[in-house]
């Protein structure tokens, strides 16, 4: 497509239904719900019109907080035809958190689901809004959200002060199509149509402001290198509210014609099930998903014959889980990618014709238009091959900056425009990156570096371990030790001193774990990242290092 940097996501979609309008767009297993693109392009613009009928503008901020329900991505395509900015709700958050995003991101609608993992979402709203229950319909005004005027449910029951979701859809009548076509002209490609808050661990989150250009190009182009075509269908129960769900799968089918089998919420028998019954080619996940798909009782049950490619990603990929998804569920062209939410999301990316070792052991090269250096942390000055610096991009999908917050964008993207990442990497003369650890999580242990990757992919070979996170605790005589936390095998026992006894004499003295914490599981984002400042702490208290970690640091 090679105007593609021309086209807005509505123009995309209309694109499409040109080409593709008899092909399955969308699909669940776990409903009646099967659309071509021509269909998923109406209930798109009946959802658009009544957005408009609301009196939503251009430019305006709508807010989503829900799983991966077929009305995300109506919503996604219908805010994007009208030139709203639709901002992504963490289905983790809880009230403090939501009420800072409503907020700060100057949110006039929010649409939101029932709940999620326990989490009622309704009630939390309350706790946020205490008079909700009393507001006017689709017109409301509250103290602490002054610009929050609209909810709409996401549901079949009717709930105080909200629209429901099919009452948009009935609005539509109002506003005549001619109309919608004359807001989709008056949008560019350079707008601002998605925001998506990062994870907050340093500081409040802040609002990435991604454009019509940024994501399309990401999504064309990570689909591109697995080969994408309108044949091609990717099953992702990776959330639609991070760059992995609503860029690189949704967005990334669209750019290629192919048909999107999310999954609402993961479970992995639910993955096997939908690569089975429809045949899908594809599949996404974070590590922590393919191992529970490959560790699920009844793997060997399931067909996925048909898969040929798809993405792990969201966090480091161990090296062992990669091999098993090619070689036991037959994925042989699966791809790694790197990224961030700042670069829409995809920085480099590996291609299936890349050799086995580079596919298991780097994150592959730039993607096109996308242009990487390795530099020195301190001066921003470019490091020799194979020299551990910080990772830095410019290209296409740098983001326009954090909404509302000048000084924090200037701090991520330097005057000669750089987006610095805050993660360790190497690139080789080929540039093939590895990525080796966050400048953060770097741990130093008696002044030398240990890169906690490294430690974490010589354990993932121990035929015990299914799961492991390396951190570093604080030492009094070293300043930081490395500790191991494990997760064993299911029907495996282990112990700490076979761990150590597995590392010893195997990998550099200063590298081998001083301590071995075993967990069930671990504490995650929502996007399915392991959050190791809460492992630290947990390590901490079961290793008595409270007095060590109080010691004042240069």
């Amino acid at each position: 497509m090679q105007d593609i940097e021309r086209l807005t996501i509505g123009q995309l979609l209309d694109r499409q239904v040109e080409r593709f309008g008899d092909r399955e767009c969308l699909v669940y297993t776990d409903r009646e719900l099967r659309l071509t693109y021509r269909q998923f392009r109406d209930r798109v613009e009946l959802l658009a019109r009544g957005l408009m009928a609301l009196g939503i503008r251009k430019g305006e901020h709508v807010s989503i907080w829900a799983s991966n329900v077929p009305e995300w991505l109506y919503l996604q395509y219908a805010t994007a035809k009208i030139g709203a900015v639709l901002v992504t709700v963490n289905t983790a958050y809880r009230e403090r958190e939501l009420e800072y995003l409503l907020r700060q991101s100057d949110t006039t609608t929010l649409f939101l689901i029932g709940g999620f993992k326990g989490v009622d979402y309704v009630k939390t709203l309350r706790e946020v809004l205490p008079e909700l229950d009393n507001a006017p319909v689709g017109h409301a005004s509250f103290a602490k959200l002054p610009r929050l005027k609209r909810i709409v449910f996401i549901g079949d029951q009717r709930r105080p002060g909200m629209l429901l979701f099919e009452d948009v859809m009935d609005l539509a009548v109002q506003m005549h199509p001619v109309e919608l076509r004359g807001r989709e002209d008056s949008l560019e490609p350079g707008d601002v149509i998605n925001m998506q808050y990062t994870s907050g661990t340093t500081g409040f989150p802040k609002g990435v402001m991604l454009t019509h250009r940024n994501i399309v190009l990401n999504a064309y182009h990570v689909s591109g290198c697995q080969n994408f075509t309108e044949k091609d269908r990717l099953c992702f129960p990776v959330p639609l509210f991070h760059c992995f769900g609503c860029v690189m799968a949704s967005l990334g089918c669209m750019t290629r014609g192919a048909c999107m089998v999310p999954i609402e919420a993961f479970e992995p028998r639910a993955v096997l099930h939908a690569i089975h019954k429809e045949r899908c080619t594809a599949v996404y996940g974070v590590p922590t998903m393919f191992i529970a798909e490959l560790e699920h009782p009844d793997f060997a049950s399931f067909d996925l014959s048909s898969l040929r490619t798809g993405i792990m990603a969201g966090a480091p990929c161990p090296i062992e889980v990669m091999r098993a998804v090619t070689e036991k569920m037959g994925a042989r062209e699966l791809t790694i990618a790197y990224g961030l939410t700042e670069t829409s999301p995809v920085l480099t990316q590996t291609r299936p014709e890349d050799s086995i070792e580079r596919r298991v052991t780097t994150v592959g090269r730039a993607l096109p238009g996308v242009t990487i250096k390795i530099a020195d942390p301190e001066t921003g000055q470019a490091l020799p091959a194979d020299t551990p610096g910080e990772l830095c991009s410019r290209g296409h999908g740098t983001m326009k900056g954090y909404y509302k917050d000048p000084e924090a964008t200037a701090k991520a993207i330097d005057e000669e425009r750089w987006q610095h990442s805050g993660d360790l990497a190497t690139k080789d003369e080929a540039g093939y990156v590895k990525i080796v650890g966050r400048i953060k999580d770097m741990i130093i242990r008696g002044g030398e570096n240990v890169y906690p990757r490294e430690v974490e992919e010589y354990l993932y070979g121990h035929p015990k371990i299914s799961d492991v996170q390396v951190i570093g605790v604080p030492s009094k005589r070293y300043g930081e030790e490395v500790c191991a936390v494990v997760k064993v095998k299911p029907d495996e026992t282990l112990t700490a001193e076979e761990v150590i006894g597995y590392c010893q004499g195997h990998i550099q003295r200063q590298k081998v774990p001083a301590f071995v914490m075993f967990v069930d599981s671990y504490p995650m984002t929502a996007s399915g990242k392991v959050q190791k400042y809460k492992l630290r702490e947990m390590a901490i208290e079961q290793f008595g290092r409270q007095a060590d970690a109080i010691i004042p640091t240069a």
